[in-house]
């Protein structure tokens, strides 16, 4: 594997580690009861789904510029010799690693000092840290508005299991697909 690919499960890995101990500092439990996860992580899919169709419909041009970047990073992993398990592995990782890090410990943060607008704050910084060029300028308010359905997901059920399911789900589909195209 190279090290790009490389510092991306990496970066993920430190986004764990500093969200899981964040959240250990301030008293969160890293696992809580998971009743109904299924059902939540399925409609938090949906919901994704339903605003990547809305975007993709409002903003065509902008996010085709968005898909062709994720195109190219498809076919560099593909050439790296990245395969669909390396790609579940990254999906998983992404997915617990932000999910830890944005809901578990930023949001429970920021909420506790900035009370709701803490919800959106860490919105803001989950699309922050997926960037994209201007001309793809409609894909960075796409995944602020997804962080803020991460978020609500964890601040309705208390739990970040349907909100890492469906992170994980959502990667896995457009890793896999973006990689079997190219």
């Amino acid at each position: 594997m190279k090290p790009p690919f490389l510092f991306l499960l990496a970066l993920q890995g430190g986004l764990l580690l500093v969200g899981g101990g964040g959240m250990l500092w301030l008293g969160l439990p890293l696992a809580r009861d998971a009743g109904g996860a299924g059902f939540w992580a399925f409609a938090l899919l949906l919901a994704l789904q339903g605003l990547e169709a809305l975007f993709r419909r409002l903003f065509p041009a902008s996010f085709r510029e968005a898909e062709a970047l994720h195109r190219e990073l498809a076919l560099a992993l593909k050439r790296s010799g990245a395969s669909p398990p390396f790609l579940l592995a990254l999906a998983f990782a992404a997915a617990l690693g932000e999910e830890v890090f944005f809901r578990g410990f930023l949001q429970s943060l920021l909420m506790a000092w900035l009370g709701g607008l803490g919800l959106w704050v860490q919105a803001l910084l989950f699309a922050l840290l997926h960037p994209a060029p201007l001309r793809a300028w409609a894909y960075p308010l796409y995944t602020a508005l997804a962080g803020l359905l991460f978020g609500l997901a964890y601040l309705y059920t208390g739990s970040l299991v349907p909100g890492v399911l469906a992170h994980f789900l959502h990667n896995a589909k457009g890793f896999y697909g973006l990689w079997r195209e190219a």
